[in-house]
């Protein structure tokens, strides 16, 4: 298969610097192996994404040179690129890991995840979930609970990543039972992702360092659902001044192009 990469960005605010740094080497190694590139607007959440962050990032990736194959304003045999408008890809995907016995639905919160004496330390997305609704009985329609994915616990992950070379994971204690769906009837980032990657045909995924666990992760979902997994390429995290990597909240791109950036996203 072909070289097809991706830039998948989530318009819950303005790109800042690190951003720009991932998508343009994502962007570099799918135009160095005369690949495809796939613009793909990962805005799930309806409480935070927003049309003005997809319009400002789209007139960042045009200033600092990316361009697309497919994806908005460009079309292509998997439209539409908004994660927003493919609930019914991924409800038939989530039918497909119920049915193979892979999911349990859950009643956990997250103020009850995190007074686990194991709370997470700063920057970790949760605690490694206990297992605490995986024996329970609990009735009701899929969108009433979440759904967590139920990890063969002590199973070690292993991939070979293009940046980092060999990662190790072992399930049930680097990471736990993780959510698929969410009780407000949204699909979670782990199954989204696995779905779209598999359905557009990405063949190498390029994202932050930040998002090694979710791999490890993703990679259990590809084998439930009997897909092969795309390679990965970890990008080291850029950080502020105190050492702290960059978040969405310190600035968007687009306000500080005349500091830079532009070799930022070509290094």
């Amino acid at each position: 298969m072909s070289y097809r990469g991706r830039i998948a960005p989530t318009p819950s605010g303005y790109l800042h610097a690190g951003h720009i740094a991932t998508f343009g080497i994502a962007h570099r190694r799918a135009r160095e192996r005369g690949g495809q590139v796939v613009l793909r607007i990962e805005d799930l959440d309806p409480q935070r994404c927003r049309a003005e962050f997809v319009e400002a990032a789209l007139v960042d990736f045009r200033y600092f040179g990316f361009d697309w194959d497919e994806g908005p304003d460009v079309g292509g045999p998997h439209a539409p690129y908004f994660q927003s408008q493919r609930t019914e890809w991924y409800r038939e995907v989530f039918e497909r890991l119920q049915a193979g016995g892979h999911l349990f639905p859950c009643v956990c919160t997250r103020r009850d995840l995190r007074m686990l004496a194991n709370a997470p330390h700063a920057g970790e997305e949760e605690p490694v979930y206990p297992g605490t609704c995986r024996a329970r009985k609990i009735s009701g329609a899929a969108d009433e609970v979440a759904w967590r994915f139920r990890v063969p616990d002590g199973r070690e992950v292993s991939f070979v990543d293009r940046a980092l070379g060999e990662c190790r994971f072992v399930a049930g204690r680097d990471f736990g039972d993780f959510p698929v769906w969410r009780r407000d009837g949204v699909p979670a980032y782990q199954l989204a992702v696995v779905a779209d990657d598999h359905a557009m045909g990405i063949t190498e995924v390029v994202r932050g360092e930040d998002l090694l666990l979710s791999t490890a992760r993703q990679i259990l979902l590809y084998e439930a659902l009997g897909w092969e997994p795309p390679e990965f390429y970890h990008c080291p995290l850029l950080c502020d001044e105190s050492g702290a990597r960059l978040s969405k909240r310190d600035g968007a791109a687009r306000a500080s192009k005349q500091q830079g950036l532009r070799s930022v996203a070509s290094s």
